[in-house]
């Protein structure tokens, strides 16, 4: 993607509205807040696919400042809510100012601990089966993330990874690290998946979608 094409893009992309321009202003201006923010057209695609899947009940594992919390919260009907966790309440802090300027701070549950422990929790509650789930978060945590979800989601519900292609490493041998290794199992585990049917798309650093299938059962 050149700049060229990239300033085009945006270009016939909708505009950012100016809460959530705000907010990725500032999240860009924290330390290594550009490498953890979605683009601009990833917040229009998770806002579309909870549309289009009539989600009520999201979860969101890995929070940081909010920014595509606000993107999904904004698209959920009224009643909507989405539950989101995060490991450090200094930056869901940050995001509560600009979900209740959007209006929507009503639809958002924050929960703040070791993001393994805050899923076991919401299997043990096991109220309702969440409709549509997005994982950004530490990625050695990825496959067991997807292992322990995958129970709550609905079946016909949707779940979805970002940075499936982690900046290329995952293509390279040389890359050895825990969280690189994490993304490689993931990968490799949904490939195989009878439980999922899944679409990977090269958008931005990669997206993966995966849909439980009516026999992957509870």
């Amino acid at each position: 993607m050149t700049d060229a094409l990239l300033g085009y893009l945006r270009g016939i992309s909708p505009p950012e509205d100016p809460v959530l321009g705000e907010l990725r202003e500032l999240t860009e201006a924290l330390p290594g807040g550009r490498l953890m923010l979605l683009m601009p057209g990833q917040g229009d695609f998770l806002a579309m696919l909870v549309r289009l899947t009539g989600a009520r009940r999201i979860l969101e594992i890995g929070t940081y400042t909010g920014y595509s919390t606000l993107c999904m919260a904004r698209a959920l009907p009224e009643e909507g809510r989405i539950v989101t966790c995060d490991i450090n309440r200094k930056w869901t802090d940050i995001g509560a100012e600009f979900w209740e300027r959007a209006g929507v701070s009503d639809r958002v549950e924050v929960r703040i601990g070791d993001a393994a422990e805050t899923v076991a929790e919401l299997r043990a509650e096991q109220d309702e089966p969440f409709d549509l789930v997005f994982v950004d978060a530490d990625k050695a945590g990825y496959p067991g993330y997807f292992e322990n979800t995958l129970p709550i989601v609905r079946t016909g519900g949707l779940m979805v990874f970002d940075n499936v292609l982690f900046f290329g490493r995952v293509a390279d041998p040389e890359h050895r690290d825990d969280d690189t290794a994490g993304i490689r199992t993931l990968n490799d585990l949904l490939r195989a998946d009878h439980r999922v049917e899944v679409s990977v798309l090269p958008m931005a650093d990669g997206m993966t979608l995966a849909r439980k299938r009516p026999e992957a059962g509870s």
